[in-house]
């Protein structure tokens, strides 16, 4: 049972940075997807970035790119997302999550078996 602990979250201005980090313990973290996903207050919760188990094949959606970076360390079986230029609408907890490797990249909550219990990230104007 892969478990996940997310951490580097915190309050910054705008137009500030964070780097969250996930360290995985328990699977082989090489052969995983990681993903991280964030919530907002009553929104649903939405994908944010994606690299691939090997090779550094990254995905993220519209509103981040330029700005957020992920990377993964699997000697330190931990996984990244430097977040630069922060908005007010960035604000939302972070959950970083884990899948098994498979073709292609996963877009949705449903394309991971393990998650982590989030981490806050406050934007303010």
């Amino acid at each position: 049972q892969v478990q996940l602990v997310e951490s580097g979250g915190g309050l910054v201005q705008a137009g500030g940075s964070l780097r969250l980090s996930c360290a995985a313990s328990g699977g082989t973290f090489s052969m995983y997807d990681m993903g991280w996903f964030r919530q907002a207050p009553g929104k649903e919760r939405e994908f944010v970035a994606t690299i691939k188990w090997i090779g550094s094949g990254t995905r993220y959606v519209d509103s981040v790119k330029g700005r957020f970076t992920i990377s993964r360390d699997n000697a330190k079986n931990t996984v990244y997302l430097q977040m630069n230029s922060l908005k007010p609408e960035d604000t939302a907890v972070y959950y970083c999550a884990a899948g098994a490797a498979k073709p292609g990249y996963a877009y949705t909550s449903y394309g991971y078996d393990h998650w982590g219990q989030g981490t806050q990230v406050t934007v303010s104007s």
